[in-house]
């Protein structure tokens, strides 16, 4: 589906070099900050104490971070589950004036004690320690998990594309990557599963993008044999301007839903999605396509010989000529 048609191809590939140049820049800042600064990682993996409380009637999340806030934790994460007057507080590891870890139970009594005053009905349900192994443990697997996706993806576009495709598809979802976790080592955001959820997510929406746009370069190269790889990159992204724009408009008005009225339990969610999808429409065209080009990919290495198009008496110059193929 098309609601506009642009009629006059854009020339994305004039400017590649100086935008790949910007994209090269702005992920050594980010491999710097990553090294430097390191991501401000959540009690999910460095360990801490969950607790789940139970109201009468429907809490109030933002009093109960500002009672908790009030105890000293700089990190604490307060969220529904269940149902509206089901609470999961999460703690982290705290040490005491004496330099010594506060146990759970420690750290339960005065978070209940807190949460009493203003409310006195409130009920503790159950309190749990995660511990810093099982934390660590939770990074690594998540680490392996990316590093899985990665490679699903390199054997996908080997087999979908051509191996410069592949390279040129990977490096660019490495780059949305590290560019994501950049932001959060600078900022300071907090990492943490639904973080990591959300960049494995924001792997398979780049992907998709990139798929998108070779598979329309593929159909380029049947259309138009006399044209340069240049102008059959550039025609085939302007043709599929229309369905990147309405697509990602759509997603990114639910992302930013979330954003604004799913509460901290989505908020950094949200903004690596956000950070994630603007960052993956740039790598699709200046990154993916752009490398695409620069490793040299011709006609000849998605063309099969002894298809439709090198059938006897096909005239490959025909307008009508994609849509038989």
């Amino acid at each position: 589906m098309e609601f506009f048609r642009i009629k006059k191809d854009v020339p994305f590939m004039r400017h590649a070099l100086i935008f790949n140049i910007i994209s090269a820049l702005t992920f050594v800042a980010a491999v710097f900050f990553l090294l430097t600064r390191g991501l401000h990682l959540s009690i999910e993996f460095t360990g801490g104490t969950v607790m789940e409380v139970a109201y009468s009637q429907a809490a109030d999340l933002e009093k109960i971070r500002g009672e908790v806030g009030k105890l000293g934790y700089r990190d604490v994460q307060v969220q529904s589950f269940g149902t509206s007057r089901d609470v999961m507080i999460r703690l982290p590891i705290q040490s005491g004036a004496d330099g010594k870890q506060v146990t759970s139970a420690q750290q339960s009594d005065a978070v209940m004690t807190a949460l009493k005053a203003d409310a006195p009905d409130v009920q503790l349900r159950r309190v749990e320690f995660v511990g810093p192994q099982i934390g660590h443990e939770l990074f690594t697997d998540g680490l392996l998990a990316l590093t899985f996706v990665v490679v699903g993806i390199i054997i996908y576009l080997s087999f979908r594309f051509e191996w410069k495709f592949a390279v040129a598809g990977v490096i660019a979802n490495l780059h949305d990557v590290v560019i994501i976790l950049g932001f959060f080592a600078f900022f300071q955001w907090e990492f943490s599963l639904a973080v990591l959820a959300g960049v494995l997510a924001v792997l398979g929406y780049s992907v998709n993008e990139s798929v998108v746009i070779f598979d329309r370069i593929r159909e380029t190269f049947r259309k138009m044999r006399k044209a340069t790889v240049q102008e059959v990159i550039d025609h085939a992204i302007t043709t599929t301007m229309s369905r990147t724009i309405i697509t990602h408009a759509s997603t990114e008005m639910m992302v930013l839903s979330m954003f604004f009225f799913g509460g901290q339990t989505l908020h950094y969610f949200a903004l690596a999605l956000t950070v994630g999808i603007l960052f993956g429409i740039y790598s699709s065209v200046f990154v993916a396509a752009a490398l695409a080009m620069w490793f040299g990919v011709k006609r000849e290495d998605l063309i099969k010989h002894g298809g439709k198009d090198d059938e006897p008496g096909v005239d490959r110059n025909d307008p009508n000529f994609g849509a038989r193929v």
